[in-house]
């Protein structure tokens, strides 16, 4: 019996279960209450998971969980459905605009990403399927920044 795998957000404070790995569409999103944030997860058609911010800066509204995955030169975007807004699935960044009309930062936070069989513990598959986005770097901390107001 093959164990099944699920996909966890590391809040910070520790990995905290999200959903299957399977009910995971590729090229679509799932929005989550992770650590009292909203997290918009992802999983790209080559088996990559992505974890951001659900909450869209240029609108305020929660809904980049909603948004449609693709590519920029390259990098891995989400596409927010309000004003289309590009954003970098490793970093957050906005691929459009530094800031947002009232001068805030047009980034998303960015959470690491893992799967784990139903122990919980780190499935060696999965984590080469979300290494590109599981383990932190510089502009990518290693706990959860918070969302903007």
């Amino acid at each position: 019996m093959t164990a099944r795998r699920a996909v966890e957000v590391d809040t910070g404070a520790g990995w905290t279960p999200v959903c299957a790995y399977g009910d995971l569409i590729p090229g679509r999103g799932v929005a989550a209450l992770v650590g009292g944030h909203q997290v918009a997860v992802f999983r790209d058609r080559a088996g990559r998971l992505y974890a951001v911010g659900n909450r869209d800066p240029f609108s305020g509204a929660y809904v980049v969980s909603r948004g449609l995955l693709g590519n920029r030169d390259g990098v891995p975007v989400v596409v927010e459905p309000m004003y289309h807004r590009s954003f970098d699935l490793r970093s957050g960044a906005c691929a459009d605009e530094p800031e947002t009309p009232g001068g805030g930062p047009a980034a998303l936070p960015v959470w690491p990403v893992r799967l784990a069989d139903a122990s919980g513990a780190a499935d060696p598959s999965g984590d080469r399927l979300a290494d590109a986005t599981a383990a932190p770097s510089a502009d990518r901390p290693s706990t959860p920044p918070r969302e903007h107001p």
